[in-house]
């Protein structure tokens, strides 16, 4: 297995790829490929991105079958099945890389950004679950900058809820926790610009 830097490098040139139009061709999804992987996978990168139609990850960053192990949620939240999954993508193939991957203009982050706002009557408990998750990052910058917009606080809200995710996945799992430390984990979040098709890897502790 490759190294986490080797293998944020290998989604980082594939994203290149991909906002120059240009295709790996062995990412290309091939009769024999499906038959290689009857045997396992190993996929090289985890990725808990947003649901986010615009957002295809094994697309955005030019790779193929067995590359990478996608989690998709509305929000790019952590829960606890999220957390779990990711858990088993580490132990279970020993792939060394997590990225959290938010999205410029994201609906869940701009709702939570609504509901802070003007709170909705009756909301639907399943999408509350998932605003609830996305609120304590975003509500702490509403307090810090009332001077900012809700349009104005939305690319600063988007990266809160990437770091907060990344923060989650490594505060409240002890298998991931334990394997950041022994540095056979890297845990990092980026952000996809929708209308360029780049994704910026960042410092989860600074902007």
């Amino acid at each position: 297995m490759i190294t986490a830097q080797e293998a944020l490098s290998r989604l980082l040139e594939g994203n290149q790829r991909f906002v120059m139009g240009v295709q790996d061709k062995s990412a290309l999804p091939t009769q024999s490929r499906r038959h290689e992987l009857l045997a396992g996978q190993r996929p090289f990168a985890v990725v808990l991105g947003c649901s986010d139609s615009r957002a295809p990850l094994e697309m955005i960053f030019d790779q193929g079958l067995g590359d990478l192990f996608v989690i998709r949620v509305a929000g790019n939240i952590v829960a606890p099945s999220q957390i779990g999954s990711v858990e088993f993508a580490v132990e279970q193939f020993g792939t060394p890389l997590v990225v959290v991957l938010g999205h410029s203009n994201c609906g869940a982050v701009k709702a939570t950004l609504a509901e802070l706002e003007r709170p909705t009557k009756n909301q639907s408990p399943n999408l509350k679950s998932i605003v609830d998750r996305i609120s304590p990052a975003v509500a702490t910058l509403v307090e810090t900058k009332p001077e900012l917009t809700s349009e104005a606080l939305m690319p600063h809200a988007i990266r809160a809820n990437i770091r907060a995710s990344v923060n989650q996945l490594q505060r409240d799992s002890v298998i991931l926790e334990r394997l950041v430390e022994q540095d056979k984990l890297l845990i990092v979040g980026g952000e996809y610009c929708l209308k360029r098709g780049l994704v910026e890897i960042f410092d989860q502790q600074h902007d």
